[in-house]
């Protein structure tokens, strides 16, 4: 399986203070969930997005309140480095504040769609994986050269990012249509269509970011400014 582990980085432009803020925001109620004890259960259906409530206009607070929950060390570790690799570069070319609105929108639109395809489930959604896949596709239109290095057992080597995030869509999309033939868009635990509705939302939203990135480069940036 391949890990990845850093990427090439934009050099100037703002200071990703939104993404490092949401990656402690995350760890830490990811230690408040460990202090829960055995109200753990309760406090996962409290602040996780239910499909059937929200359907129905209720407790609709949840849908920003999950995106900072998750299920296992395993999920927060998996997210928050996918979360500390690809966003910087994004939040260095469009600023912190338009950074802000476009995560959590990644993430609401990513709730539209695990919700379309379960409508009436009762089972609680959380995690920051929606908002990142959304992270995911605005990069790869954004930054499609940029080396992404991965790990693969002990062996270090890089990527094009275009190559790297799409078998990653790609995997996505097989998951998610294998889902329909067991009755559920949900399998092994993983909204794989929240995936898949985020990285569409952050893809199309990556175009004009792109424009902003090269007339940036137009401007005074040189090929230089993208360093490993």
């Amino acid at each position: 399986m391949l890990f990845p582990i850093g990427d090439d980085n934009v050099k100037g432009g703002h200071y990703p203070i939104v993404s490092y803020t949401f990656l402690a925001l995350n760890i830490l109620v990811f230690i408040l969930e460990m202090n829960q004890g055995e109200q753990l259960g309760q406090f996962i259906m409290n602040y996780g997005a239910i499909p059937a409530e929200i359907t129905q206009g209720q407790r609709l607070y949840t849908l920003f309140t999950s995106m900072f929950l998750h299920g296992s060390i395993g999920h927060i570790v998996g997210n928050m480095l996918f979360l500390w690799i690809f966003a910087d570069n994004i939040e260095a070319v469009i600023g912190s504040v338009r950074f802000l609105i476009f995560y959590l929108a990644g993430g609401l639109v990513a709730h539209a769609a695990h919700i379309f395809f379960n409508v009436d489930s009762g089972i609680p959604t959380v995690g920051a994986s929606g908002a990142i896949a959304a992270v995911m596709g605005a990069y790869m239109i954004m930054f499609p050269q940029s080396r992404v290095k991965v790990l693969f057992l002990i062996f270090p080597f890089r990527v094009p990012a275009l190559l790297f995030l799409g078998f990653w869509i790609f995997s996505q999309f097989q998951n998610g249509l294998g889902s329909f033939q067991i009755e559920t868009a949900e399998t092994d635990g993983i909204a794989y269509w929240a995936h898949i509705g985020g990285f569409v939302f952050g893809a199309v939203r990556g175009f004009p970011f792109r424009n902003e990135y090269i007339r940036s480069l137009q401007r005074g940036y040189r090929d230089e400014d993208l360093v490993g």
